[in-house]
Formats: C-alpha cells, sequence, structure tokens
C-alpha cells in the first residue's frame, strides 16, 4: 500500500506538467524544451503495449484458395512445369522465368517484355506486373 501512495502523487505531480506545456506553446523557446518532454514520456507508453502483443504469438495459417493445387495449360506448363500447383508457387515460377531471361524492361521495371512463351500467356508484348497475376488466373484450372 505504501508503494501505491507513492505512485499516485507521481501521476498527479506530472500531470500538471503536461497542462502548462500548453499555456506555453506562444514563446518559441518553450517549444523546444516541450518536444524532448515528449519524447521522453513516448517510449515508456509504447513499452507496456510491447508486452501485451507478444503474449499472443499464433502461427499465421495460409489461406486454402490460395493452397489448392491447379493445373496448368498447356502454355503456362511451358514455363512452371505441367504438375499441380498452387496459385503461389505459379507465381514464383513464372518470376524466376522472367528474372533468368531478363524480360523485365531496364527502365520501367513493373514492365514486362514477353518472349515467345509468354506472349502466349499474356496474349500481348508488354504486360504489368500487377496484371500479370491476372493473365495467369486464366490458365489454371
Amino acid at each position: 500500500m505504501a508503494t501505491a501512495k507513492k505512485a499516485a502523487p507521481a501521476k498527479k505531480a506530472a500531470a500538471p506538467a503536461k497542462k502548462a506545456a500548453p499555456a506555453k506553446k506562444a514563446a518559441a523557446p518553450a517549444k523546444k524544451a516541450a518536444a524532448p518532454a515528449k519524447k521522453a514520456a513516448a517510449p515508456a507508453k509504447k513499452a507496456a503495449p510491447a508486452k501485451k502483443a507478444a503474449a499472443p504469438a499464433k502461427k499465421r495459417t495460409p489461406n486454402a484458395a490460395f493452397m489448392k493445387a491447379l493445373t496448368p495449360s498447356a502454355a503456362l506448363a511451358a514455363i512452371v512445369g505441367a504438375a499441380p500447383l498452387p496459385r503461389t508457387d505459379v507465381t514464383k515460377k513464372v518470376w524466376e522465368y522472367i528474372k533468368k531471361n531478363k524480360l523485365q524492361d531496364e527502365l520501367q521495371k513493373r514492365v514486362i517484355n514477353a518472349d515467345a512463351k509468354l506472349k502466349e500467356i499474356f496474349g500481348k508484348a508488354k504486360a504489368d506486373m500487377f496484371e500479370m497475376t491476372k493473365l495467369i488466373n486464366s490458365h489454371l484450372k
């Protein structure tokens, strides 16, 4: 009980100091003095929530829809193989093929310059990397 009584006055003493800081905002030197006090108080507040976040450490499970094995079309099988693969693995293998054959545009890294095999999948000579997954999905069953 003695420690609780000692802790309570310390909090009361800190509260008037915070109330006094907004009143001093008019003077420029007072702003500089108030800023370090806020920075010192911030780490103490962040330390308490970190303990709460660390306690529930559950492992994320992958979404079943992403991990479902899909069969690639003949055009896509030329790049990733004919075995059924999840969408995530198909995308990884396509990126490996793109990087191996240096098919990314030199100036715009988001643009993929299709070679003969990728042109069958994309349906055009160039595709944006964000558009690529949409075009690949039409070749998975």
